[in-house]
């Protein structure tokens, strides 16, 4: 599966900040922290966040074994918001999820768990060995 994005407008795709995040998550919507286990150990993440790792420290991915991941989750039909560092993997994942995908209400955090961290809004550590 290829990344590319298209000039097309993806309107099932939200781009939120951190008060609509946290909205979200009061109404229980599943959050996927895609970011490696070495950028959790390093800021924390979000309580409740799902760590499913899309890029690797190169840039590559699986795509389909990080969709199989997902579906352990959350099925197409459910909302979704992806958090990454600043936003930047999460648009990308998420163009994929609602164009190629079929996910119905994907919400990105435009500015991610960087700017969560700045508005001092609280995280939990990760173990060493999660991933």
């Amino acid at each position: 599966m290829c990344l590319s994005a298209s000039g097309a407008v993806m309107a099932d795709i939200t781009q939120v900040d951190n008060a609509a995040l946290e909205a979200l998550r009061a109404q229980g919507v599943a959050i996927i922290d895609v970011r490696r286990a070495d950028e959790w150990e390093d800021t924390g993440v979000i309580e409740g966040s799902h760590l499913i790792t899309f890029f690797d420290k190169n840039g590559g991915y699986d795509a389909q074994a990080w969709i199989e991941q997902l579906d352990a989750v959350v099925k197409p039909d459910q909302p979704v918001v992806l958090i990454c560092r600043r936003g930047v993997r999460t648009a990308k994942i998420a163009g994929l999820l609602d164009k190629r995908l079929g996910y119905s209400a994907v919400h990105n955090v435009t500015g991610g768990i960087k700017d969560w961290i700045a508005e001092e809004r609280p995280v939990v550590e990760v173990e060493a060995e999660s991933e």
